[in-house]
């Protein structure tokens, strides 16, 4: 049962097209194809080139959801920050993890995009854009074996700390970058990709030059190149259908050019980029929770326990409501928070982050609501319920976990309530 409510009575009725269009592909395609790649031992099946996913991926790049928020000028959907967040809340609705990877694919060719580079965007840009066959596929490349989420502790004296450094490497040499080290196992569409937005150490013998994890710099990395290697796919608990896997450099050399960020705004792009990410992660769970929240639905209306449909109990009806209320709780802030973000001229992070924790969070209380809900057969791969479990726990993890986000968003609060601009 489809329990969605547009309580916004201004959103255009294009949108209502375009969300019954996402629907219809999140669970014709999508959901089933989740799930099977979901029953896959060898995460290695996952990616093999007939795998579903490669299937899935490439009908979503025939839709252009890969480019939803890339002007129609540029060969993009063009779609405006609200339908964007409707878009992806009903692909997560569908499947959570394969709606991850769509939303990882683009990231190197946005990188590329913002640098302005019309060399940039003859080599990067515009061939993902015209792509309808997903042979192209970005991955966000950020994560390392030492450093998780003090990499997005912006603001905080740790990440000036001279000790605390990024363990990926480019030093200039010439007209090219020569980048050495290791990305982790948990590089979101890493065994995959075509291209990674890299996140690095830029090496420098300045006394002036960032310390520490602000010292940092962004390049678009085509991983074809020599030197370049791929671990093996990760085996994890949840959201088995987003390949992850770590990433090697083994003296990688790129032009000088392909460095899109350099020390000197490496911070306020990682601040940007943490927003963005923080919002997307928040409509996607807001997604999965209104896809477990309405297979508990559902499935109170069928399952008879006492002579009576288990919905009819007052237990339950407390326990649906509570699912509902945080849904649509979820809506209204990843929305507000996308929208606001997207458009405003001063984006706040502290709301990204707060949409991202309550969020993720709220999918994860929802997801084992339902399963309650469900009893025993919650437990059974026979039904959804335990896969949407599974996935929400990543999320409390993945992106920055919340415990720590928590602490770089109350950072800017207390910042902010200083008078202060941001660190």
């Amino acid at each position: 049962m489809d329990t969605y409510r547009e309580l916004c009575m201004g959103v255009p009725k294009e949108y209502e097209s375009l969300r019954a269009s996402a629907h219809r592909f999140a669970k014709e395609v999508m959901r089933p194809a989740a799930i099977e790649l979901d029953r896959m031992a060898d995460p290695k099946d996952v990616i093999a080139p007939d795998s579903p996913l490669r299937r899935v991926l490439k009908q979503a790049y025939g839709l252009g959801y890969h480019v939803a928020g890339i002007p129609v000028a540029m060969g993009g959907l063009g779609l405006d920050p609200l339908a964007t967040h409707i878009l992806h809340e009903e692909l997560a609705w569908g499947s959570v993890d394969l709606a991850l990877a769509i939303g990882c694919s683009g990231f190197p060719f946005f990188v590329a995009a913002s640098s302005g580079n019309p060399d940039l965007y003859e080599t990067f840009v515009k061939p993902y854009v015209e792509d309808r066959e997903a042979a192209f596929i970005g991955c966000w490349a950020i994560t390392e074996p030492n450093h998780g989420s003090d990499h997005i502790m912006v603001g905080t004296p740790e990440y000036h700390d001279p000790k605390v450094k990024g363990e990926v490497v480019a030093r200039l040499d010439g007209d090219s970058y020569v980048i050495k080290g290791q990305k982790s196992s948990w590089v979101s569409n890493g065994t995959i990709a075509t291209h990674a937005a890299l996140y690095l150490r830029i090496a420098s013998k300045s006394a002036h030059a960032p310390a520490g994890m602000s010292g940092g710099g962004v390049a678009v990395v085509p991983l074809n190149l020599p030197g370049v290697s791929k671990g093996k796919p990760l085996n994890k608990l949840g959201q088995r259908a987003l390949n992850q896997g770590e990433i090697f450099f083994d003296n990688v050399r790129i032009p000088r050019h392909y460095m899109v960020v350099n020390s000197d705004t490496y911070e306020q792009h990682t601040m940007a980029t943490l927003t963005g990410a923080n919002g997307g992660m928040s409509t996607a769970f807001t997604g999965l929770a209104r896809a477990a929240y309405e297979a508990a639905l559902d499935y109170s209306k069928e399952r008879i326990q006492g002579g009576h449909p288990i919905c009819e109990h007052q237990l339950v009806q407390k326990h649906l409501f509570e699912m509902f209320t945080k849904v649509e709780a979820c809506r209204a802030l990843s929305r507000a928070v996308t929208v606001y973000n997207s458009s405003s001229g001063t984006p706040s992070l502290q709301h990204a982050i707060a949409a991202k924790t309550f969020c993720t969070q709220a999918a994860f209380e929802v997801t084992s609501d339902a399963l309650q809900i469900f009893g025993g057969n919650g437990l059974s791969k026979e039904y959804p319920i335990e896969k949407m479990f599974r996935d929400a726990r990543a999320s409390l993890i993945e992106d920055g976990t919340n415990d720590v986000l928590s602490l770089a968003g109350a950072r800017h609060i207390l910042v902010e309530s200083n008078g202060h601009a941001h660190a």
